[in-house]
């Protein structure tokens, strides 16, 4: 039986990333949290979530070894990351003062501009980006099998992925201007949306995941 880690930095949404998991997975995989250095290194799959800021984000992975582990974990073992646990593979992301990430995928992390306004209506865009919108892959995945272009995920950021690479852009998104909301490369795959709250979608995505042979 495969082992999938959720990688427990210590804030993050991780109960309800490891019950859809465990939901999706049925008897075919042991989903546990991942909170040190070891947990990690043992497992066939690692699953990296977040929400909240950047700068506690990696504080908290450097004070527990994790850093360095999940380096060592993506250069061979199918990964995802969720919402931060996607911000966090670029090189350096401005919230917090201007924070260094893992240099996953090489780019930049940046806010939602002021004064944005919905081009169908003319409305103000409130930031952060909350709620339902569509998802559309930029090219075929293992991970959007059975999902059409255009579902709705659900989101919650104030920062988007600027990847300097458009060829590891997988899916793009629209709220006030276009961003990148899913990164692929080898055995990684990364979105700024949650699965976990995405119902009959985001559970078929967890479900490519597991099932994902890179």
């Amino acid at each position: 039986m495969q082992t999938v880690a959720v990688i427990d930095y210590g804030v993050s949404n991780l109960r309800s990333v490891e019950r859809a998991l465990t939901h999706v997975a049925g008897t075919g995989a042991s989903v546990r949290l991942a909170a040190s250095p070891e947990d990690l290194r043992g497992a066939d799959r690692i699953v990296f979530p977040g929400q909240g800021a950047i700068g506690d984000c990696m504080r908290h992975m450097r004070e527990r070894g994790l850093d360095q582990a999940l380096l060592e974990a993506v250069r061979e073992r199918p990964f995802l990351g969720l919402c931060l646990g996607l911000q966090s593979l670029l090189d350096f992301s401005e919230e917090d003062g201007g924070t260094p990430g893992f240099g996953l995928f090489p780019g930049k992390v940046v806010r939602f501009p002021a004064g944005m306004k919905d081009p169908a209506t003319g409305l103000a865009l409130k930031v952060p980006h909350m709620g339902w919108n569509q998802v559309w892959p930029t090219r075929a995945h293992p991970l959007w099998e059975g999902i059409e272009p255009g579902s709705r995920f659900y989101f919650v950021h104030s920062y988007y992925v600027v990847p300097e690479r458009q060829e590891e852009v997988a899916a793009t998104c629209s709220y006030g201007l276009e961003f990148a909301c899913a990164l692929a490369r080898d055995n990684l795959f990364a979105v700024q949306f949650h699965p976990e709250k995405s119902q009959r979608d985001g559970l078929r995505l967890l479900a490519n995941f597991l099932a994902w042979e890179p």
